[in-house]
């Protein structure tokens, strides 16, 4: 690359695509040094104006991301008139997609930082729900938008992640008879407690397949229906204390338990 050059940036929102963009580009070129000014958000012609006088003075090119046409046409009508190499990064992408989609686009800065806030919401979410598994800190249930409880093999785990993937935070606490719940439980908000009920005979089924799966046989007291029902009736006086809502997941897939959920929280 002859010399080193200087790009400006311009955008409605803060120009961190345009500028990805624009790096990727240079890349292509021997990875010579560059120089990047940023000018975010946008909102009329002196902006422009005053950026073009800038780039024919230090002989620079710009780069923008402007999702308001009248903006765009004028910048590139503008660049033409006084020789300025302007790049339009997002116009021709959004003429060529109006096209297929047969539909206009929703002309609103800044929405691909709206869906990274979502991304990390998730993944935020996510990690909730892997920290607070199984009990393992009973200060999450404070924090969680969500808590499930159940016994063993009810699917708390697999539907803690399921609705981490929708942004929820979610803790979940398995029941046992020998153990007291955490007092946590009882003084947080009731609305947010769903106990995960299942029939004994269900159960008995699911605790066998997992035995057999672990190579243990299905004999163990884990599988036995006189262990099984004191732990279901122990699930129904913890419920009962804290005076939670339940769904049955007897026969339920996880995404059918899951959209249940999503329900009465929304109700």
């Amino acid at each position: 690359m002859g010399k080193k050059p200087l790009v400006y940036v311009l955008s409605d929102s803060v120009g961190e695509t345009a500028e990805l963009v624009i790096k990727a580009g240079l890349s292509q070129f021997n990875g010579g040094e560059y120089k990047i000014e940023r000018i975010p958000y946008v909102e009329d012609k002196v902006i422009i104006d005053e950026t073009l006088q800038l780039a024919k003075e230090k002989d620079a090119i710009i780069g923008f991301t402007l999702v308001d046409p009248e903006l765009r046409k004028y910048l590139n009508t503008e660049a033409k008139k006084i020789k300025i190499e302007a790049i339009d990064i997002m116009g021709p992408m959004m003429k060529s997609m109006e096209r297929v989609f047969e539909t206009s686009p929703r002309l609103e800065a800044g929405l691909v930082h709206q869906l990274d806030e979502d991304y990390f919401k998730r993944v935020e979410a996510i990690e909730f729900a892997v920290k607070y598994d199984d009990g393992r800190d009973p200060r999450g249930i404070s924090r969680a938008d969500i808590i499930l409880i159940g016994v063993s093999r009810t699917s708390k785990t697999p539907l803690s992640q399921y609705l981490a993937h929708k942004r929820l935070k979610v803790a979940n606490v398995p029941l046992v008879p020998e153990v007291e719940p955490p007092e946590e439980l009882f003084e947080v908000n009731r609305e947010k407690c769903i106990g995960l009920k299942i029939t004994a005979d269900k159960l008995n089924e699911i605790r066998k397949e997992r035995l057999k799966a672990l190579g243990l046989g299905d004999k163990a007291t884990y599988a036995n229906m006189d262990r099984i029902n004191q732990e279901l009736a122990f699930f129904n006086k913890i419920v009962g204390k804290i005076g939670c809502e339940t769904i049955d997941v007897s026969n339920k897939a996880v995404e059918e338990t899951a959209n249940s959920i999503m329900q009465m929280i929304k109700k």
